[in-house]
């Protein structure tokens, strides 16, 4: 492994895991040099989604970008943490930017290596990550717009699949849709608005 001085970080976040509809994106990014953004950018949940929007344009051209997406049927079918974690795989294996170590967000990797590291809360301190999470974040919100405008009446455009009170109310009035997690147990979890 190279020593820290020499290293260049391939950052890899995901987002959509706790979500009760729609994918996994996971994002693995590597900053070009003609980077300038360092104090633009912050952990995904920290920034508006207008913030993240305009930085997610800006950001494009000055990162390498590998993106994996796993579908609702896909964690329906393995679960929830493999999709994750063969989501972040996937944007590892397509970043074709040059790097020597990667830093990955939470406590387990998608693949073996001298040169991986794991790392709790690496949204909110390490760069290439943060970066990453805006990728993936924006990514999956701009998916479940789109889904949103397909199966009206779930406030896909605002919650994002997210388990909120209003998602909540309309799985009691509709039932879930097609891009719902059905591996979810949805009864268990609406016990909790009753």
């Amino acid at each position: 492994m190279s020593d820290k001085q020499n290293r260049v970080i391939a950052g890899v976040d995901e987002a959509g895991r706790g979500a009760l509809a729609g994918p996994v994106v996971a994002c693995c990014v590597v900053l070009k040099p003609s980077f300038k953004l360092q104090n633009e950018v912050n952990d995904s949940k920290r920034l508006s989604e207008k913030r993240r929007n305009g930085l997610f344009t800006l950001l494009l051209n000055d990162i390498h970008l590998g993106i994996g997406i796993n579908s609702h049927r896909y964690i329906t079918k393995h679960n929830v943490l493999k999709a994750t974690m063969v989501a972040m795989a996937t944007s590892i294996r397509k970043n074709k930017g040059p790097y020597n170590h990667i830093i990955i967000d939470g406590n387990k990797a998608p693949i073996n290596g001298d040169s991986i590291e794991t790392l709790v809360k690496a949204d909110s301190k390490i760069i290439e990550v943060m970066v990453a999470s805006i990728c993936a974040k924006v990514i999956r919100d701009r998916l479940m717009k789109k889904y949103s405008r397909l199966y009206t009446g779930y406030g896909f455009e605002i919650h994002k699949g997210y388990g909120t009170k209003r998602h909540f109310e309309a799985l009691f009035d509709n039932g879930p849709c097609p891009v719902h997690r059905t591996s979810f147990n949805l009864n268990k979890q609406l016990t909790l608005f009753n």
